[in-house]
């Protein structure tokens, strides 16, 4: 099914925020922020080809997701036209 690329930005339970690929046991980086967590995800998915960064919130629900370049976004935006 082509590049599944994918990086979750979850909570850390001791604080702070990790970076996760699906299903594995020890995050990839480990942030003290959120931002830093989805700047990092996003710099990991591009050097690997593109891919999905799943944001999730302090209560481990996903609260966004974005898809980097040369990802397949599964919901990219309209053409706005007049």
């Amino acid at each position: 099914m082509g590049n599944d690329n994918r990086r979750h930005v979850v909570p850390n339970e001791d604080g702070g925020w990790d970076v996760k690929a699906p299903g594995a046991s020890r995050a990839s980086a480990h942030t003290g922020t959120q931002a830093e967590a989805e700047a990092r995800a996003k710099e990991i998915v591009r050097n690997a080809g593109g891919g999905e960064v799943v944001i999730h919130g302090r209560d481990g629900l996903i609260r966004d997701s974005d898809t980097v370049a040369p990802g397949n976004d599964p919901n990219p935006p309209r053409d706005k036209k007049h």
